[in-house]
């Protein structure tokens, strides 16, 4: 059985996918941008985008009652390659220790600097025994 779970706060694009979606214990966010929710355009550089990017996992975390601490797998498109030391700072601020696994790659986003999906485990937080 699978749940949609959609968050208000989060950016909603006239496009054929789910914010998240649940299965079993798991929460599968689809790949967010660092746009602002209202006028769905990119924030600023690849800092301010990867804060924004971030948060809207969060608000959509939240809607399922979860948050960034649940996170257990991160898959990242990043448009530039020079970027990847300022998205890794902003994102070791963000997303706390012990990290989850992760990939970076780099992709053709169009206007955006990056995108980030992850996959959530709802029972515990990283770190802490099931």
């Amino acid at each position: 059985m699978t749940t949609i779970i959609t968050s208000p706060q989060a950016p909603k694009f006239p496009l054929p996918f789910s914010h998240a979606v649940r299965a079993g214990d798991f929460v599968y966010v689809a790949g967010q941008v660092g746009v602002n929710a209202e006028t769905l355009e990119p924030v600023g550089d690849i800092r301010e985008q990867t804060a924004q990017c971030i948060r809207n996992i969060e608000f959509i975390l939240q809607e399922a009652g979860l948050s960034l601490d649940h996170i257990v797998k991160v898959t990242t498109h990043l448009s530039q390659i020079e970027d990847q030391a300022a998205y890794n700072e902003v994102y070791a601020d963000l997303i706390s220790a012990p990290s989850p696994a992760r990939i970076t790659v780099f992709s053709g986003l169009g206007p955006y600097l990056i995108e980030m999906e992850v996959m959530a485990y709802s029972p515990s937080k990283r770190g802490e025994d099931v």
